[in-house]
């Protein structure tokens, strides 16, 4: 454990951190996962919705740092183009 006091306050740091990263992490799976169901449903309407807020989604977890920025741009562009390429086929 952390011995001196800018020790302990690094480690108290990390914890938080590493909490407000998990959050954001599971709810940019949680929100990708429900724009690839959406995707790969018949509502063409609801895919685009669920793709534009998953898009919201990782670019604030890019913000905030759990993505870099070029990863971010990359999801966005492949969500993007799955929703267009669903909702052209229906």
């Amino acid at each position: 454990m952390a011995d001196h006091k800018s020790a302990k306050k690094r480690a108290r740091q990390d914890l938080k951190r590493r909490a407000r990263n998990r959050h954001v992490r599971g709810s940019l799976k949680t929100a990708i996962k429900d724009a690839r169901a959406a995707i790969s449903g018949e509502d063409g309407d609801a895919a685009e919705k669920a793709a534009r807020n998953a898009e919201s989604v990782i670019r604030r977890a890019a913000s905030k740092g759990v993505l870099s920025k070029k990863q971010a741009s990359r999801r966005v562009s492949r969500l993007a183009r799955a929703a267009a390429s669903s909702s052209s086929s229906s």
